[in-house]
């Protein structure tokens, strides 16, 4: 077997509402979504598995508010069954492997609290695939990339997020949550040298 049919590539809520023009929004987005749909086409053969993750909420509760604290709190995003919570349209080619959603009556900001169609939770989804490490990507470094690498690290995967196909909230949220992945044992590395 080689290194890759270890490897995933898991590709982190990058959905419209998201980007530019979304209801949550994240300066930047609609470019790091481009960049990993070029990134995904050029070096597939790098992975075994290509996952996806989207929020997709239904009912989450206190997670949605009309005056949100954008701590615990958050304006209508994702919701489930409209154009804003679909993969971006950049990644209308990607054809993962395996795409879970997450969040459908809670806050959920972990890939790894996702499941696919069939209700198989992300990590059992890799496991069946063997991986063994994964090279995290996607919106935002700040929050749901940060909180998927640290699960994956908590699993006992290699974990490497890939700086440039990534975007923070915030330029500081983005440097605090870069702390504390490479406390936890993440490998933050730009694309070019992966």
């Amino acid at each position: 077997m080689t290194a890759a049919t270890h490897r995933a590539l898991l590709v982190v809520d990058v959905q419209p509402t998201f980007c530019e023009g979304g209801a949550l929004a994240v300066e930047g987005g609609n470019a790091v979504a481009e960049r990993i749909a070029t990134f995904a086409r050029t070096h597939r053969e790098r992975y075994g598995v290509v996952a996806t993750t989207q929020d997709w909420h239904v009912d989450p509760g206190e997670h949605f508010s009309e005056t949100p604290d954008f701590v615990d709190t958050w304006p209508p995003h994702g919701v489930a069954g409209t154009a804003e919570a679909e993969l971006h349209p950049a990644l209308a080619d990607l054809a993962p492997d395996v795409s879970v959603k997450k969040g459908a009556y809670a806050a959920a900001y972990s890939g790894f609290e996702g499941v696919d169609d069939a209700g198989r939770p992300l990590a059992e989804l890799l496991a069946e695939s063997g991986v063994t490490s994964v090279e995290v990507v996607g919106i935002a470094e700040s929050h749901c990339v940060k909180q998927t690498a640290l699960d994956a690290r908590r699993l006992g995967l290699d974990v490497t997020v890939v700086s440039d196909l990534t975007v923070p909230v915030d330029e500081e949220q983005g440097r605090r949550a870069r702390e504390e992945l490479v406390l936890a044992g993440v490998v933050l590395k730009p694309a070019a040298v992966l």
